[in-house]
């Protein structure tokens, strides 16, 4: 049985592990591992906000003009689509990209193309909204785990390898744990760290970018049925769905109350806006305590969790899994073009004085 921790990134451990050495887990996961060259890695969550079946095409349009930019040389590695409907009845397209290292990122960033569109004035006329909100962790700032060894969504894409069986897994403190970084750093935010809105007013609409504070969590945790046959589809439509819905409806409309600063539950869709049998939880959290605590104590995750270890035993093709990172905030960015008020990072964000 392996460690989480690849060993290039393992170190004397001055935070001790919640179980014993002698700890062996209910049923196998594994995770994803990087090539040793890999040392930050950048996730871009770019977005196309409209309202009423008469603003699809054109957010449609808007979704195909940033897909169509990351095919520059300087594009991701790996990048996929979804969809998900908020609680202000928005919808919101959003474009996932995954680089293997931050320099990438910056030069499409910064491209006359990429960066001439962003800023400009059209943007603001538009009947639709934009956001990119983007992180970039450095690789003992990130975990992975997966029920499955192949085909590894999300920042999966960009690892090298899959590890076998590994061992911190199964047990309530197992995420952290599973975070190189973890064996030495609690990766607190400061104790006056908050969200601060630093150009723009949310309520006036236009341009408003968002400050955010070291140590932002973010978990991507997915399910993928496009695989199962009849009796595991029903097993998780009927079962494993409700709960993760209920759990994350809560944080939606809730999560300010437990340290959530934004919860969207997204549907995986073809570039047409065709849904596909794969959805996944995007979280973006004060703290990995904050998030800890919830998992650990909250009703709406503890019949999650209740639910998946009941199941867990009797699926063969359903792909679960989950990805948590935390960042610097000198590696963040949040900016939004005519969203709503309450849309990701601005919900919470207080104006600065």
């Amino acid at each position: 049985m392996e460690s989480a921790i690849d060993t290039h990134l393992q170190c004397p451990r001055h935070i001790s592990r919640r179980v014993p050495d002698s700890y062996q887990p209910p049923f196998p996961m594994f995770v994803g591992r990087a090539d040793k060259e890999i040392e930050q890695i950048t996730m871009g969550y770019l977005g196309v906000q409209s309202k009423g079946d008469e603003q699809r095409a054109h957010a449609l349009t808007a979704v195909g003009h940033i897909v169509a930019s990351l095919d520059a040389p300087d594009g991701p590695e790996h990048h996929d689509l979804t969809h998900h409907v908020d609680n202000e009845g928005y919808d919101n397209y959003i474009v996932v990209g995954y680089w293997r290292d931050s320099s990438t990122f910056t030069t499409w960033l910064r491209s006359p193309d990429v960066e001439n569109w962003w800023d400009s004035e059209e943007r603001l006329s538009e009947s639709i909204g934009y956001f990119r909100e983007v992180v970039a962790p450095r690789v003992d700032q990130f975990e992975t785990l997966y029920a499955f060894k192949d085909q590894l969504p999300g920042v999966g894409a960009l690892m090298d390898s899959t590890s076998g069986d590994i061992n911190e897994h199964g047990y309530w403190g197992s995420m952290r744990e599973r975070f190189p970084l973890a064996q030495t750093e609690w990766m607190q935010p400061g104790s006056a760290d908050t969200l601060q809105i630093i150009s723009g007013d949310p309520e006036a609409g236009g341009r408003v970018v968002v400050a955010g504070h070291d140590n932002i969590a973010l978990i991507r945790s997915g399910q993928d049925w496009r695989e199962a046959g009849p009796a595991e589809r029903d097993l998780y439509l009927g079962e494993i769905q409700p709960t993760l819905h209920a759990g994350m409806d809560f944080l939606r409309d809730n999560g300010s109350e437990v340290g959530c600063y934004s919860n969207r539950l997204v549907r995986n869709i073809e570039l047409d806006g065709m849904p596909l049998d794969e959805t996944y939880n995007i979280g973006h959290w004060h703290s990995l305590e904050k998030l800890e605590r919830w998992a650990e104590s909250h009703p709406t995750h503890l019949r999650i969790f209740t639910t998946f270890f009941k199941v867990v035993a009797e699926l063969e093709k359903l792909r679960l899994y989950h990805e948590v990172s935390v960042s610097d905030q000198a590696n963040q960015l949040f900016e939004y073009i005519n969203c709503h008020p309450a849309t990701g990072m601005m919900r919470d964000a207080a104006l600065r004085n």
